[in-house]
């Protein structure tokens, strides 16, 4: 799918599914490659899925941002020093 599609909008090619509820999918490794090769950027899903089932040899990507633990600044460290 393009990325300025809309989200139930036209695709380019059917590569498989994906069963969220029992976390089962199928995919299609040859048309998989076929777009990989010809320049075809996969979401970090799409890449660990396609890491999953051989398609792709690499490591996983997170797919989920660690948020930032909020630090104490200097000056604020020196107030409550005091």
């Amino acid at each position: 799918m393009e990325k300025r599609s809309k989200m139930q909008g036209r695709f380019v090619d059917d590569l498989g599914w994906y069963n969220l509820s029992k976390k089962t999918f199928d995919l299609d490794k040859e048309k998989a490659k076929h777009w990989l090769s010809v320049g075809a950027q996969p979401t970090d899903s799409v890449h660990n899925l396609l890491v999953k089932s051989g398609t792709v040899t690499a490591k996983k990507r997170p797919t989920h941002k660690k948020k930032k633990v909020a630090t104490e600044t200097p000056a604020t460290a020196e107030k409550s020093v005091k």
